[in-house]
Order: C-alpha cells, then structure tokens, then sequence
C-alpha cells in the first residue's frame, strides 16, 4: 500500500524533467491515480500498519488524506487551463508538478505518520515544496514572497521541533525511545511525570502550527503569498497544506487534553478567539479576491482548532471537510473571476455566457454562500455542533455564563465576516462593467467535483464514519 500511495507522485517527478510538450497531460492525468489507494484506504479495517509503527493508517488520517487527494485532483484539472489566464512557461509548469510530487510525498508521511519525528520530516518537505511552487509565477512579487515564506515557514518549523523535543524530553523517562509515538503517548500521557514541561512544549508546538496557518501574531504573510502565487498554488495551500499542520495539532492536542485539559482549553481558546477578532476587520477592510478568501481560511482554521479541543471532534471534522472543499473551489474559481488581468470585485459574476457560464456563476455563488455557513451549507451544521460543544464543556466546569458570553462575542465577529461575503457577492452580482470572461472545460468539471464532495460530507455513511472518530 505504501508503494501505491507513493508512486503517482514517483511518476509525476520522473515525467517533470521531460522536456516534451506532449507530457502537459500525463501530468495530469496521473495526478488523478493519487486518488485511488487514498479511497481504498477509506474502506480497509484500520489501523493499518503501512511501515511498522512508524506510519499507521488511522480513520482520520484516511479521512483527511482521502480530502487532501480530491483537492490535488481539482488542483490538477485547473493546472490543464492555467495558461490560458496567466502567463506560464512549459518549463514552469513541468517545475510545478516536480515539487507538487515532493509537496505529496511530504504530505503523506506527516497525515499518516505515528512518530513525531516522520511527521516532523514530512511537513518540512511538504513546506519546502511549496517555496519553489510559488516561484512559479516568474514576478518580482512571487520571489520575494516566496523568500518571505522561507522565512516565516523556517521560524514555524523550528518552533515545532524544539516543542517537539520538549515534549520528547517530558515523556522519554517514562516511554524511553518510544516517547516519539503519538498512540504510545496517548496512553501513557497521564503517567509523564513532567507535566509542566510536556504543556510548554505543546504550547510551542501549536504556536509554530498556528504561525503557518496565519494565526496571530502573523495574519497578513499567508494572505500575501497566495495573492503573489497563481490560483492553484493556494488552493493547495488552503486545502492540502493546512491539512497535515492541522492534523499534527489535533494528534498533539489528544495528548494534551490527557494530561491537563483546563490549561489545553483556556490556551487554544484565548489564541482562537484572538485571531478571529483581528481577522474579522481584516476581511472587512479587503478588496481582493484572494485576500478575502485566504483571511476567511484562517478565520475556518481557527473554529476548526476551538472545535476540536471543547470536545466536538465531530463539528472540527466536518468544518474541516467543508473548507477543504470550498477555498480551494473559491481560489480556482478566482483564476476565471480575475480573468484578463480585471482584479475588481464588482461585475466580477457578469460576462459569461452558455450552459458553461451559467453553470460557473450558480457554483461560485453557491460556494460563496456556503464559506458563511448558511443552510444547507456543512459549515452551517458543524458551526451548530461546534457551539453546542463549547456549552456542553462550559456546564462541566461552572463556567456557562462566560463561555455564553465567549460565544455572543464569536457569533458579533463571524456576522461581520458574514456581512462582507454577503456585500461582495452583491457587488459581483449586480454592480460594475461587463467583461467578457471564458470558462473551460477542465476548471468546471474540478468546481462541479468540489460540489458533489460537498453534498457527500452531509450523506449518512460519511457523518457516520466522522462520528466513529474518537
């Protein structure tokens, strides 16, 4: 199974360095085999042992790899009509999937990994990929962002290494070299006989996941590489990437909630709500596309991170689903939104025409829509789980009124998020000039795709394969 998961992506790497135009759609098409072992995956009794104890198949790392492989897929059908939206060079293009080979190599050992450290491995090759990924769009822009990123990404990986050796060094008199085994943890992390050091250590892990996510004190760096990049560069941003940081802090968390819960909760509640305070009046203040759409991924990001730890593994898992689908839908759908260098918000939905542009402006109207959570929208059903476990985990520790309170103060935020998406659809709708805007084949089919994930996250075997996680 190893070799299966791992080959498209060996494949993909090999067929890059051809520098043959009849290679733009193998490319492509090998792209979609990425989705078959993580869909069989799916179905197989787990835990699955794929390489000893180090990397071990589990109903949530199926599940997240399972979302990760249908975004790669989309990724992969936008790739085809790239070109005819923005400047690309071939060779640009086959360097493209080269590192999306590398990015996919590095993200199966960190969704998949049962050791610290293979994780640890996996996320930085994930996130190395992704710097010559954005130095695709041959701008000034797009170089210096991605030097930026270098940076930042260095800073967020080496605060998760050295919270990841804390962590190693609380649990290592009890666990000795197993201490780097995050089921073996878990089981003995009420037994680590130096708690202090375990939560400093978690605290510094989770602030380097949080700084890769954009959360504060770093909202604005994710924002500007994803306007700097091209379109299905942040869309696996937003739907892969984000994918293995925030499975490592739902593994490390875990542990956490064993060992203190209170200090767990009352870290990643102050820092959660902090970041949705100042990204609320950053998405109200933006006037781009990609900003908005980024800023909004990190608002999801952070409810996602609050849901889970007040005990609604449920909510974080399909909130988590949902937006995995629907930004990079909405990035994709930017790259036929901005078509011809228009970059405005207003009329950006006039101009099509056909079955074709009928089609493409009811998906992005209806993605729009759903990113806010309005019914029947999965994020409007995993926000109500979300909340109703924030109120449940409030009435076990007496503190119902101030979590009340917590809520009333989410909920002012999340209407001015709201109130933005609602004014800039109107915007796209019925204000501004008409241009003429071209949708293909390719990037419909990938929008389409998204939509039918969408409606299958609310069926009743995937909402029971979700409430099976534990």
């Amino acid at each position: 199974m190893v070799e299966l998961l791992l080959l498209p992506a060996v494949i993909i790497f090999v067929l890059s360095f051809i520098k043959s135009e009849k290679t733009h759609k193998p490319l492509a098409f090998i792209s979609f085999l990425i989705l078959l072992p993580s869909a069989e995956l799916l179905s197989i009794k787990k835990p699955l042992h794929l390489l000893g104890d180090y990397l071990v198949v589990d109903d949530m790392g199926a599940y997240i790899l399972l979302l990760s492989s249908i975004v790669g897929v989309g990724v992969a059908l936008a790739l085809m009509t790239l070109g005819k939206h923005v400047e690309v060079s071939k060779n640009a293009y086959r360097r493209f999937y080269r590192f999306f080979a590398i990015f996919w190599v590095g993200l199966i050992f960190s969704i998949l990994s049962n050791h610290i450290g293979i994780y640890w491995i996996g996320l930085e090759l994930a996130t190395l990929s992704t710097v010559y990924m954005i130095k695709t769009n041959h701008s000034n822009v797009a170089h210096k962002e991605a030097w930026n990123y270098m940076i930042v990404g260095a800073i967020a990986i080496s605060l998760i290494l050295f919270g990841i050796i804390l962590i190693y060094a609380s649990a290592k008199p009890v666990l000795g070299e197993d201490a780097m085994n995050f089921h073996l943890l878990l089981s003995h992390a009420k037994e680590i006989r130096s708690p202090f050091l375990f939560e400093i250590g978690f605290a510094v892990v989770s602030i380097g996941m949080f700084i890769k996510m954009g959360f504060f004190p770093m909202n604005l760096w994710l924002a500007n590489i994803e306007r700097a990049s091209f379109y299905p560069v942040a869309a696996l941003f937003s739907g892969i990437l984000e994918s293995a940081v925030m499975i490592g802090f739902f593994r490390f968390s875990k542990i956490a909630m064993e060992v203190n819960y209170d200090h767990l909760f009352t870290f990643v509640f102050v820092y959660t709500i902090l970041t949705i305070f100042i990204v609320s009046f950053l998405i109200f203040r933006t006037k781009d596309f990609m900003r908005l759409f980024s800023l909004s991924g990190v608002e999801h990001m952070a409810l996602i991170a609050l849901f889970w730890v007040s005990g609604g593994t449920f909510a974080a898992l399909l909130h988590f689903g949902a937006h995995a689908f629907l930004k990079p839908a909405l990035f994709l759908s930017t790259g036929v939104l901005e078509s011809n260098g228009k970059y405005k918000m207003a009329g950006a939905l006039k101009g099509y025409q056909g079955e074709k542009g009928a089609l493409f402006w009811f998906l992005v109207s209806l993605f729009l829509l759903a990113v806010v959570s309005l019914p029947p929208s999965p994020m409007f059903f995993s926000e109500i789980y979300g909340f109703g476990a924030m109120i449940s985990v409030a009435k076990h520790g007496d503190h119902l009124l101030a979590m009340m309170g917590a809520i009333l103060i989410l909920l002012i935020l999340l209407s001015i998020i709201f109130y933005k998406f609602v004014e800039v659809y109107q915007s796209m709708k019925y204000e501004g000039e008409v241009y003429p805007k071209k949708v293909y084949a390719s990037e419909l089919f990938a929008l389409v795709m998204f939509a039918i994930a969408l409606i299958g996250l609310l069926s009743s075997p995937v909402i029971d394969y979700l409430k099976g996680i534990s």
